[in-house]
């Protein structure tokens, strides 16, 4: 494809198929298709190829080894012909520009020169019109193959048949259309010019565009392509495709780690920048998760695989990106109605502008002159590569810093948000949950509160049931099973332990039951929860037995990160389903000042509802299952990376790094890319605004109509470029920003 016009027509052709519904893209150069059950992908294929256009079925990355060479193929074949055009084409323009070099027969010296421009060096643009002439269409191709093949033809005719070749004819250079004899004006300047400009303009846009896409085509190439498979006991070097789950593989120190899996034996520090953009290595040991892509910094690791191929976490960043960048704001669909009609509408333009100037009795060759301005001037790519190049840089960009966004739409979104909603418990804290007190009861004993307690939480999957089963197996070893096991949802657990029908959780829960808290252990109670201490009651046969006090730690920088989000405008809100003590004590810890505690998960989806009912547009920040609702529920979701399948996937915005001030580059981030796909607009828009009339009125010369247009589409993508200087607040060790820290880190693994 080469400009907007192209990419419509591809998008019509496909949607006329019954089910289909596809989106193209004419930065990426990439369909976008969803199909019903049964279609023949193959289908899709054949229809584009009806268009006059040539397509391809996606293959797996590892399949991808052809794709960049094939892609310096075209750039050093444009790159030849501007070139060559350049070469041919400055005499020409030269030339005609200063009436003292005009010697006799000038303008037949000027033909052989720019006859090859106009015909070898524009020959994709005829190619491409001839093409879409066949099949009833026009695009930007054709505007420029007409108006220079006019421009060489007319220059012919009157050097041959007019009075343009005679001895000592001069033809002096004006920045506007003046009146003259037809008969001896010439425009082969135009004709080479124009070619060279919209050759360098094309050349520049392909090199910017892939530049743009560097970031994804990054995280393709990040994955292993071979593996150091366990296999009855001996190591094999297998293709990673070959892999499968719960295979063991072997990562030597300064190998990439093949696919996600847990550590089965060894300690090593895993350096995840290139994935995540956390610039500090992560120690990690028997039983820890570790992601494929990430590079082993230290020790021998031997690794089980949990997920392979499509349903890694390298995968899905991968497709999470590429989505993104296939998807359309709504305000670039409007851009993509106009380029469908563009075209058509400029020859009709350029017609009309000929007819107009010979009927008001100027020379035909003025009129020639205007509407070949027209024809060159008018510029469809740079609407079409407004937004798409600024979604490519800054989703690419977002992806270097561990921020996924999913698509355009979440830009609108970001831009809206006045309110931050973010979950206490693995978002402004650690998640990691720790039992820091027993306070068992009169007459019971600290061994037995501990080990029925910690029997009947090691069934459960809340953080602080967590906390407290890893806190009785460090201090007994072993914990009994437990039989008829039931959570009850936001309040506790209950199950039969050795015997004993036995309970914890929050104290309503026993108060419900009939199983007060004694005065001491109601009093012991509330003094841990003014600490900000969480406490879990615990009973059995009938009676409360005793206190467990766990803590969950705030992470040192969510601080600077609330601090990040109120520069920004935001108001933040802490929502917990914690003790309202605890969560005080948090956000007054971390700066803020609005607190909704002791909330059920289903009942987080109505606090955020609330909140939008008071007029607030509601971003919600979360890591766990319980969160989906409300992640889903919000103006903008953002998932913790570290948290949950179901919570990534009800999420607008993936943060990879588990580091709150994640939150405050996607929204910074988000909000920028936005920024830069209006400006794109408004000067695309603003340019052909300006430009058509300018040379429809005769106030433009055709080469440097030509040149306008060719700067208008590299000044879009050149602004879409800046993203890639986009820094993230976080500082890593020793004063340096986060962003430079991974921007060295990638930069070291590239030489390496």
């Amino acid at each position: 494809m080469t400009c907007a016009s192209c990419a419509a027509r591809v998008e019509k052709r496909l949607n006329r198929l019954d089910g289909v519904r596809a989106t193209v893209n004419y930065a990426t150069e990439t369909a976008s298709v969803s199909l019903p059950a049964g279609l023949d992908p193959q289908t899709l294929v054949e229809e584009v190829q009806k268009t006059g256009y040539t397509a391809a079925l996606p293959v797996a990355p590892q399949d991808r080894d052809d794709e960049r060479p094939a892609g310096d193929d075209e750039l050093a074949s444009l790159r030849r012909r501007v070139l060559v055009s350049a070469l041919l084409s400055v005499p020409v323009v030269a030339l005609a520009m200063v009436p003292a070099w005009q010697f006799d027969y000038w303008g037949f010296a000027s033909l052989v020169l720019a006859a090859p421009v106009v015909v070898w060096g524009a020959w994709p643009f005829h190619r491409a019109a001839a093409l879409n002439l066949r099949h009833g269409a026009a695009t930007m191709d054709t505007l420029i193959s007409v108006g220079t093949l006019a421009a060489l033809l007319w220059s012919v005719v009157a050097l041959f048949l007019g009075s343009a070749g005679e001895p000592g004819m001069v033809h002096p250079f004006r920045l506007t259309v003046e009146r003259g004899d037809a008969a001896s004006q010439i425009y082969l300047e135009v004709a080479a010019g124009v070619t060279t400009f919209v050759l360098l303009g094309r050349y520049l846009e392909k090199r910017s565009k892939r530049r743009a896409g560097d970031a994804l085509r990054a995280l393709l190439e990040l994955g292993a392509r071979t593996v150091a498979v366990l296999r009855d006991g001996r190591e094999q070097q297998v293709a990673v495709e070959q892999l499968a789950v719960g295979e063991e593989f072997v990562v030597r120190p300064g190998e990439k780690i093949a696919t996600d899996g847990v550590v089965v034996s060894g300690r090593s520090a895993v350096d995840a920048s290139l994935l995540t953009g956390e610039s500090v290595p992560v120690e990690v040991g028997e039983g820890d998760p570790v992601t494929g892509g990430c590079v082993n910094a230290g020790g021998r690791l031997v690794v089980r695989a949990t997920r392979v191929g499509a349903d890694t976490q390298l995968a899905q960043m991968a497709r999470l990106v590429r989505d993104a960048q296939s998807g359309k704001a709504e305000v670039q669909r409007l851009a993509d109605r106009v380029s469908g009609v563009f075209v058509p509408v400029v020859i009709a333009v350029a017609v009309g502008v000929l007819g107009v100037w010979t009927g008001a009795g100027h020379p035909l060759s003025a009129g020639f002159s205007a509407a070949v301005a027209v024809l060159i001037i008018a510029c469809p790519c740079a609407l079409g590569l407004a937004t798409p190049t600024a979604l490519l840089v800054g989703t690419g960009r977002g992806a270097q810093l561990g921020v996924l966004i999913k698509g355009p739409e979440v830009l609108e979104s970001s831009r809206r948000v006045d309110t931050v909603v973010l979950d206490k418990t693995g978002t402004v804290t650690t998640g990691t949950m720790t039992l820091l007190e027993v306070v068992p009861a009169a007459g019971v004993g600290r061994v037995e509160l501990l080990r029925l307690a910690g029997a009947l939480e090691d069934a459960s999957e809340h953080p602080v049931g967590r906390a407290v089963a890893a806190g009785a197996r460090a201090e007994l070893g072993t914990l009994p099973a437990v039989d008829g096991f039931e959570n009850l949802e936001g309040r506790g657990v209950q199950g039969l332990v050795d015997g004993h029908a036995a309970l914890a959780g929050r104290e309503s829960l026993l108060v419900e039951r009939s199983l007060p808290l004694g005065e001491e252990l109601a009093q012991a109670k509330r003094a841990f929860e003014e600490e900000g201490r969480t406490v879990v009651a615990v009973a059995w046969d009938g009676a409360a037995r005793g206190l467990l006090v766990v803590a969950d730690e705030v992470r040192p920088t969510s601080a600077e990160a609330v601090r990040g989000l109120r520069e920004l405008g935001l108001t933040p809100v802490l929502l917990t389903g914690d003790h309202r003590a605890v969560a005080e004590q948090v956000a007054a810890e971390v700066g803020i000042d609005r607190v909704v505690a002791e909330v059920l998960p289903q009942e987080k989806v109505d606090v955020v509802a609330r909140l939008q009912a008071e007029g607030r547009v509601v971003a919600v920040v979360g890591d766990g299952v319980n969160d989906a609702p409300a992640l889903a529920r919000a103006d903008l979701g953002l998932a913790m990376g570290g948290g949950t399948d179901v919570a990534i996937q009800a999420a607008d915005i993936t943060l990879v790094r588990g580091d709150l001030r994640s939150v405050v580059d996607a929204l910074r981030l988000a909000r920028r890319t936005l920024g830069t796909i209006r400006a794109n607009l408004f000067w695309a828009f603003a340019y052909n605004a300006a430009a058509i009339p300018l040379a429809a009125s005769g106030l433009l010369n055709p080469m440097l109509a030509g040149a306008a247009m060719a700067l208008s589409s590299v000044f879009v993508v050149t602004n879409s470029l800046r993203l890639r200087g986009f820094r993230s607040t976080a500082t890593a060790p020793g004063g340096r920003s986060q962003a430079s820290s991974t921007r060295r880190s990638s930069e070291q693994e590239q030489r390496a």
